[in-house]
């Protein structure tokens, strides 16, 4: 075995029942490099680190932890070798305070007194200092900022030991500037002979931050190459298998006519706190506007507001030409305002029933669905296979637990039922998080196909390449306001990215 690799995994197979995730696959990182795990949704890159970092167990197979045969049983087994991961949803408790989640799970950690915590808060910024992770060690989890949580998520992993780092989609609630430092990070802890593995759909990043990347498709790794032996179009057709299309070329239409209005709303977090200060903006008939912004800045109150989910306490909002009546999801949808939420599986979607029932949640009381109160049970089937055809959700049938589908097939479904609905807007909300570039294609497809029918979009999106990409105008969110405003030929992602961070506030002060 050779010990110039931090981890090997060899002929590794997990099975979910009748499903196989992995098959057979070999893989293997170095000490002191940045690897890339790249593949679309079911692909089985998330699996396998989920094995390496103790959630899961292989089916069969051996792992091998710096030459070592390794047992990992446990995520405590795996931090004991020095192996942790960084989840894309944080596993932090957010009543305590940054330096209580990093010791929680310490041995007596909260009953041995003041001095022994203030050691450990010291040791902790030592750690963060050293690696460019600063955060207030004291602070409530709830009073930081999205970054600074995943400061406190990778600290957690150095501080316990790790020297093989796991993040998965590390990017995806960054600002540019916050994932910039992010990789002076992972090239600090390269320098320090760590391993890191990242993965990522963003291809762009990958090529930028990476040494080796391997590319799994269909549960297998079909290809593992050094960053300099490829690019981007490569690699995304190795992921999907195929060539995919260039990019839709942008094309200037004449602004329709106002569609909804949003003047001077305030509107309230579940905490009190107010999320939306005298907030205003429009959309015109035919476009995409796009918001950009880091989380917690206002944007998922907004499209609660918009979609009948939060109440607002002053201000209006029309839409059509008529007031939208506060707090009503029935509302909402009956003007024709569809959502794609942030969690699909949360707000979008449930789980444990199928794709005919997930259909049917917002058009079941329609003649064509139902009559006479009861559901037209062979023509929804009919019909659902329909939208299944139509909008590629590939599933074993129309009865498959949703919850069982991919996340790319899950926001297929999501977009059919939206779609089906024939909306003048689409609430979008992180449209394609956690999507593979294959799924992002066909969801990018979706929302351009809407514009130019002359329907419209908002566009709530961390990843500011698709903002840019997708949006003939770009507003930038703030604290709970509109701070900037550019038309799509005018986007500047280094003044995005500055308004994104609240630069913008300084720089009027200063004026």
């Amino acid at each position: 075995m050779n010990e110039k690799y931090s981890v090997e995994m060899r002929q590794i197979v997990k099975h979910f029942g009748s499903v196989v995730a992995n098959d057979f696959v070999d893989f293997r990182a170095k000490r002191g490099e940045i690897h890339a795990l790249l593949g679309e949704n079911g692909a089985g890159k998330s699996t396998m680190m989920c094995m390496l970092s103790g959630v899961y167990r292989p089916t069969s197979g051996d792992i091998f932890i710096h030459g070592e045969p390794a047992k990992i049983r446990s995520p405590k087994d795996a931090m004991k070798l020095g192996v942790g991961m960084v989840f894309q949803n944080f596993r932090l408790v957010q009543t305590l305070t940054a330096a209580e989640n990093i010791v929680l799970g310490e041995k007596s950690s909260f009953w041995r007194g003041a001095r022994w915590m203030s050691r450990k808060q010291q040791q902790i910024e030592e750690i963060a200092d050293h690696f460019g992770l600063p955060f207030p060690v004291n602070r409530p989890i709830w009073q930081l900022s999205v970054g600074e949580q995943q400061r406190v998520e990778i600290v957690k992993t150095l501080y316990r030991g790790a020297d093989l780092i796991i993040l998965d989609e590390p990017t995806s609630v960054l600002t540019p500037g916050e994932a910039e430092q992010l990789f002076a990070t992972l090239q600090r802890m390269k320098s320090e002979g760590k391993t890191v593995i990242l993965t990522t759909h963003k291809l762009k990043e990958v090529m930028a931050a990476s040494d080796h990347i391997s590319v799994m498709r269909k549960g297998k790794l079909i290809h593992s190459m050094a960053k300099t032996e490829t690019n981007e179009r490569e690699l995304a057709k190795l992921m999907v298998g195929k060539e995919l299309g260039e990019s839709r070329p942008f094309l200037s239409r004449p602004r329709g006519k106002r569609l909804l209005a949003v003047q001077q709303l305030d509107v309230y977090a579940d905490h009190g706190r107010k999320s939306l200060d005298h907030f205003s903006l429009e959309v015109r008939e035919g476009e995409i506007v796009g918001v950009a912004g880091v989380a917690g800045n206002g944007q998922k109150e907004l499209a609660e507001v918009l979609t009948g989910l939060r109440p607002w306490k002053r201000g209006t909002i029309l839409f059509n030409g008529k007031e939208l009546t506060n707090g009503s999801v029935r509302a909402a949808i009956e003007m024709g305002i569809a959502h794609v939420p942030e969690n699909r599986m949360k707000s979008g979607l449930a789980g444990s029933l199928g794709i005919v029932d997930n259909l049917l949640f917002k058009s079941y009381r329609s003649t064509e669905r139902s009559r006479f109160g009861f559901l037209r049970i062979g023509a929804n089937r009919t019909w659902s296979n329909e939208l299944v055809k139509q909008f590629d959700v590939r599933t074993a049938g129309l009865d498959t637990p949703v919850q069982q589908l991919s996340g790319g097939n899950q926001q297929k479904l999501l977009f059919a039922r939206e779609v089906n609905q024939e909306p003048l807007l689409m609430v979008a909300v992180h449209p394609t998080q956690g999507l593979d570039v294959g799924a992002t294609e066909g969801v990018h497809r979706l929302m351009a196909e809407m514009r130019d029918s002359g329907k419209s979009v908002l566009l709530i999106s961390e990843d500011l390449d698709e903002v840019i990409q997708l949006s003939d105008r770009i507003l930038v969110i703030f604290n709970g306001q509109i701070v900037g405003e550019m038309a799509r030929e005018e986007a500047d992602r280094e003044k995005i990215g500055l308004y994104m961070a609240g630069v913008h506030a300084a720089e009027e002060e200063a004026g």
